[in-house]
């Protein structure tokens, strides 16, 4: 779905990695020889430093890196502009947000999903693709929005990274929740039948309310519904690339011929270097 705000995976870092891959040459050992020297006795040599091992064990740290800490994807759409935009190319923390284990709680920075935090999860509709949003409400959060602004347990909230691009009030989009005037998804359906009190909608247990900061232009948990805490795969940190290229190149996980081509030709002038190595940081919204 392109104007939805997925996020796909990188093509261009899993191209590489699978590059590293095919090089990997299972079965190869490193040999022990004998030197001789002079006098009555002989020693046994250190084995020769086998480069290609080496080279297997870091491929396979590489593997193991890109596939359970940090994964690469890119965002294709402008849901959530101005603090992504098209042709952002992110590193995802995988751990973050991670179920924490007997011992590495005490280790690795786990933490929950807070208010504000902008997270990457699969779209509940269709696991197989990929979502960036910002993390509206948390269980037991009471959310409405009158006008365009959103209120969180009846407080308005200030958002300084909202973007609205028209002043047109829809009924259903920014007047939340009330009657809907586009089909939902039925996730979105089942939230308006069964978590709506008092004119708020109710987030349940183990469950999130996310939304796009380009607030006109996204397909969110308005539309479709709750983000099951399951489906939550992590939280960006970098931009690491920034490359200026339409949504209808980016929504695919193939790299093709005109796409490289583009890439040759305009490399420098299409990348947004000022993007380039960006952290990427929720917003506490209390």
């Amino acid at each position: 779905m392109s104007s939805n705000g997925s996020a796909v995976s990188d093509p261009v870092a899993e191209a590489a990695a699978q590059a590293l891959s095919s090089e990997v040459l299972p079965g190869e050992i490193a040999t022990t020889e004998t030197v001789p020297v002079s006098g009555p006795e002989t020693y046994t040599g250190e084995p020769p430093r086998n480069t290609l091992s080496e080279w297997v064990i870091t491929v396979l740290l590489l593997l193991f890196l890109t596939t359970t800490l940090v994964q690469a994807f890119v965002i294709p759409t402008g849901s959530m502009e101005d603090t992504l935009l098209i042709g952002d190319h992110l590193l995802v923390d995988k751990l973050a947000y991670a179920p924490p284990g007997p011992v590495s709680r005490f280790i690795l920075p786990y933490t929950e999903v807070k208010r504000g935090d902008i997270i990457v999860f699969r779209y509940p509709t269709d696991i197989s693709q990929t979502f960036v949003k910002r993390c509206m409400g948390i269980p037991g959060d009471r959310i409405h929005i009158v006008n365009k602004q959103v209120y969180v347990n009846g407080k308005a909230l200030v958002e300084p990274y909202k973007y609205n691009k028209t002043d047109y009030i829809d009924s259903y989009r920014d007047d939340f929740p009330g009657e809907p005037n586009v089909t939902l998804e039925r996730g979105a359906v089942e939230m308006l039948q069964n978590n709506v009190v008092n004119g708020e909608v109710v987030v349940p247990p183990n469950s999130y309310f996310a939304m796009g900061d380009n607030r006109d232009s996204s397909w969110d948990s308005r539309y479709w519904g709750f983000v099951p805490r399951q489906n939550i795969i992590g939280k960006p940190l970098i931009i690491y690339w920034s490359y200026d290229r339409p949504s209808d190149q980016l929504n695919t996980n193939s790299v093709t011929f005109p796409q490289m081509l583009d890439l040759a030709e305009h490399f420098f002038s299409k990348t947004r270097w000022r993007r380039s190595f960006m952290l990427i940081h929720g917003y506490p919204v209390q």
